[in-house]
């Protein structure tokens, strides 16, 4: 119990730090004349993933590589099954803008070549990782989609209905000066660095009593933990009716997740692929593939039945692989 609370702290405090970071960082961009729309698109989205990216450095530079997959993994896996699903079971969601149609074939395009780099056994008959020249790769794609993300912004800014939603995202608090907007980016930092070794050290202990895995803990405990943002926002936007907003907050945390979180921490250090870890990659692919159907085809809309099958196969998914994790 002392490491589950240990890991709950760690958590708790990876999430308070990324709200520091958000306000801080919003607000030393209002300062400076940043349009509120800039900022929800870029300070909020990389806050809400700074508590996977925190955790997985931590992981990697303490060699605990298979929770830092674990984590990464999880967390797409968790906002497309368990945040998407209780948001559309909230209240549907319906997607008006193109702006969620153009970014979620990229989060498709960054899941296959996680998948494709996972297949080094089968394909190259070598132990499957992700290495430093997998990570180069995903971080270039990343700043493609950041380029994009731009140009968009500035393209269709005026019309497109998520930048509607947006504008009023986040709801800034004003500091009291210059420096308390420092001091909350620093407060921030801390926390997270702070958070995210706590939850690192008592998730590996926490595996250990348990008899379990790393990457178990990962999955399902951590990757949880730190989709609560995304779980909060998600809902919150739902039941305001920002459809697009709730949509684009999952989507862009898992491009963020996949494309700077994953390969920040192959650039430290080499991730061998767990085992199981094939098919956890392809369940994030194949949550990911039924939305595009939803939005292609159908009259982009996820009603509460398809909300509640998606929660239900995350469920499933998180049951089979929590009884065939442990030794």
């Amino acid at each position: 119990m002392i490491t589950f609370a240990g890991v709950l702290l760690g958590v708790l405090l990876l999430i308070g730090g990324g709200v520091l970071l958000v306000r801080g960082a919003s607000e030393i961009a209002l300062e400076y004349g940043v349009s509120p729309m800039v900022i929800g698109l870029t300070i909020v989205g990389f806050g809400t993933s700074a508590p996977e990216l925190i955790v997985n450095i931590v992981g990697a530079l303490r060699g605990e590589t298979a929770l830092a997959f674990g984590n990464v993994i999880g967390s797409n896996i968790s906002n497309l099954g368990l945040v998407l699903g209780l948001a559309a079971i909230v209240t549907p969601i319906t997607i008006q803008g193109d702006l969620v149609r153009r970014e979620l074939p990229l989060l498709l395009l960054a899941t296959t070549m996680m998948v494709v780099l996972a297949l080094d056994g089968p394909l190259e008959g070598m132990p499957a990782v992700v290495g430093r020249t997998d990570s180069i790769v995903l971080i270039l794609m990343f700043c493609i989609f950041i380029y994009f993300t731009a140009h968009d912004f500035l393209a269709t800014k005026k019309t497109e209905a998520l930048f509607a939603d947006i504008k009023e995202h986040p709801k800034i608090l004003t500091a009291s000066s210059s420096r308390a907007r420092w001091l909350l980016l620093l407060a921030g930092f801390v926390l997270l660095f702070v958070g995210g070794e706590i939850t690192v050290r008592n998730g590996v202990a926490l595996a250990m009593q348990f008899g379990t895995s790393s990457t178990i803990i990962g999955l399902f405990v951590i990757a949880i933990g730190t989709s609560m943002p995304e779980l909060a926002t998600s809902i919150v936007a739902a039941i305001r009716g920002e459809s697009d907003l709730a949509m684009g907050n999952v989507i862009g945390s898992n491009i963020f997740n996949s494309l700077l979180v994953l390969p920040t921490s192959g650039l430290i250090s080499q991730i061998p692929v767990p085992t199981g870890g094939v098919g956890d990659l392809a369940v994030s692919w194949l949550l990911a593939a039924v939305l595009v159907p939803v939005f292609f085809i159908g009259k982009a809309r996820i009603g509460r039945f398809t909300g509640a099958i998606i929660l239900a196969a995350y469920c499933l998914y998180a049951l089979v692989r929590i009884f065939t994790g442990f030794s």
